[in-house]
């Protein structure tokens, strides 16, 4: 059967594949699925239940929750059927951000994962008029459980209205509201029609490496479009998808099910390839030795032509180093998908180099979201860029070097707000990410974000992503925010590696007790511009950081400083740290 709209996903897996096991949660430590079947007769009911509640085509309804689970796809096919505009969005969100999704997008029925949830709906649901009902996943005594929709509609089917209403949703009908993170103003309302993601996932079922009856494991939040399509694709291709318990079980869980691919935002691919690290170092003697000489081997891979001598040394480190962090991490694994940011193009090498392979790619909410992606054939990737172009989709560089896109993937505008929706899709229906870059072949490559581009006092301009993705190299940098518009040089707001640092102070007789006690050490800062300087080198005398501070704390969603995607929200920080950047220059 063919497939047109979200909905008509799982009948095409339940056709094709008729699986034991699509989703599976772990639950009182034992993994529980749903099958094929028990899925589409799942959200069948909420559908049948949601149509009896009086839920009319085009009505918005509302998920919140704080980890992926098998009730958020039920739900979410449930109510795409009825016409319903499914409006995912973050559980770390504020009440005055939930207060003013709730408002633009006049949500009817918000159904949360926890009682915490609940409560901080709850706590707004007085100042949003078209608000009905909040339901839980969990279950929680004098709440309205998500189940009671289900039982509602298994007790009144009625087959021939829910057909109707099916055979009227059309493929370029609204499907989903997803609210952008919103690194600068209010969020804004990206609206995606069925079309938009079939399309992207099709497109993106296509490079899957991995055949049908395999296993994922998925831990990014599912109300982001990009897991959330890459989910799509899964079950497009017959895989059973296993939701992370937490983010903190990630490991475990990747230990226990060997999952053949996953996907991750870069910051979780530097904590893991750190953790490498801090491992072979800590062997110490003969062994760190040989460690630190297979790290070094991975510096110079390349994905082919790498040569008699080189492979031989490749494979002696392989066999004494990269086959037992293969086997310690996941063995089954047979690539990552890296998206959200930028990806260091070291971290991408290791990781090749050593057998795991990671593919990055590029989107935005507002393409559904894949635009490019790197492949697993090693003629179809490049280190540093972000892949080729997905089928059907369409990339040219502006005169001022803006990515542009255009596709069945790119979005039918913003809700609410006609004027921002023109000022990013233009007359010939070309859609401008804001996103600087370059073709090198048939790569795409991401230089900067046009709005972070700042100027200097000199008038030279400067692109700080590609300075802090180089700076990012250095083990003792967590986090960096290059900054200096209108002054005359640029420099940088550092937040430390501390559990390296703290590492550091021990081998080299610092004595630090503290993340502020560190920062302030003179050795340490040594250390710190050390390295700062060695990879200034990398760029002209504009672009060089020539001054720095050093932070006590790592930037978090829970602060407000970075976006649920783990951006940087540079405004925020810009404000929040005002007077030591105004310090460097003063």
């Amino acid at each position: 059967m063919e497939v047109t709209r979200i909905f008509d996903l799982p009948y095409y897996q339940l056709d094709k594949y008729n699986s034991p096991n699509v989703f599976l949660n772990k639950r009182n430590g034992a993994w529980k699925g749903i099958s094929s079947a028990e899925l589409v007769q799942s959200f069948n009911n909420i559908s049948f239940g949601l149509l009896e509640m009086g839920v009319q085509k085009g009505d918005r309804i509302a998920t919140i929750s704080s980890g992926n689970r098998m009730e958020w796809n039920i739900c979410d096919y449930g109510m795409l059927q009825t016409g319903a505009i499914h409006v995912p969005m973050y559980p770390t969100l504020s009440e005055d951000d939930y207060k003013y999704i709730f408002n633009d997008a006049e949500i009817k029925i918000c159904i949360v994962s926890d009682k915490e949830l609940y409560d901080k709906v709850s706590s707004i649901k007085d100042q949003v008029p078209t608000l009905k009902d909040i339901y839980i996943f969990d279950e929680v005594e004098g709440i309205k459980n998500y189940n009671e929709i289900a039982v509602l509609g298994s007790a009144n089917p009625d087959t021939e209205k829910l057909q109707a209403v099916k055979d009227s949703i059309k493929e370029d009908d609204l499907a989903t509201l997803i609210y952008t993170s919103g690194t600068t103003g209010k969020p804004k309302g990206v609206m995606l029609s069925h079309k938009n993601l079939v399309s992207n996932f099709l497109s993106g079922t296509e490079l899957i490496p991995v055949e049908a009856g395999g296993n994922t494991l998925s831990f990014l939040p599912m109300c982001h479009v990009f897991e959330r399509t890459v989910v799509y694709a899964y079950q497009h291709k017959g895989l059973a998808t296993y939701y992370a318990e937490s983010l903190e079980t990630i490991g475990d869980n990747i230990k226990e099910l060997h999952p053949e691919i996953f996907t991750a935002v870069p910051r979780l691919i530097e904590k893991v390839y750190d953790k490498i690290i801090a491992k072979g170092v800590e062997a110490g003697g003969v062994k760190a030795k040989i460690f630190n000489w297979a790290v070094d081997v991975t510096k110079d891979f390349k994905l082919e032509g790498n040569g008699f001598l080189y492979n031989l040394k490749h494979g002696i480190a392989d066999k004494l180093v990269y086959s037992k962090i293969r086997n310690n991490l996941d063995p089954k694994l047979k690539c990552m998908v890296s998206g959200s940011a930028p990806l260091q193009p070291r971290l991408a090498k290791f990781f090749w180099a050593i057998g795991m392979p990671i593919l990055e790619g590029y989107g935005l909410t507002e393409t559904s979201p894949i635009v490019t992606v790197n492949r697993i054939e090693k003629e179809n990737t490049s280190f540093g860029s972000v892949g080729t172009l997905l089928t059907d989709v369409t990339v040219k560089i502006a005169e001022d070097g803006e990515i542009l896109v255009k596709g069945p993937n790119v979005m039918q505008g913003y809700l609410n707000r006609p004027e921002a929706t023109a000022e990013v899709i233009d007359k010939d229906g070309w859609f401008h990410t804001g996103d600087i870059g370059k073709f090198e072949g048939k790569f795409l490559r991401i230089t900067d974000r046009k709005k972070m581009i700042f100027k200097t006092s000199g008038g030279k301009y400067v692109a700080p992503q590609p300075i802090e993705n180089k700076m990012k190299e250095s083990s003792f940098i967590e986090q960096i925010m290059v900054c200096g518009e209108g002054e005359k040089h640029a420099s940088a707001l550092i937040v430390p590696a501390f559990e390296y640092l703290n590492k550091w102070c021990k081998d080299n007789g610092v004595e630090c007790h503290g993340h502020e006690a560190m920062i302030n050490n003179e050795k340490v800062k040594k250390a710190i511009y050390d390295d700062v300087q060695e990879l200034n080198k990398s760029f002209g005398k504009t672009e060089t950081v020539k001054k720095f501070v050093l932070l006590p704390k790592e930037w978090c969603i829970e602060d407000g400083e970075l976006t649920p995607t783990m951006k940087v929200k540079r405004k925020v920080i810009t404000e929040r740290f005002k007077d030591k950047i105004e310090g460097m220059y003063r």
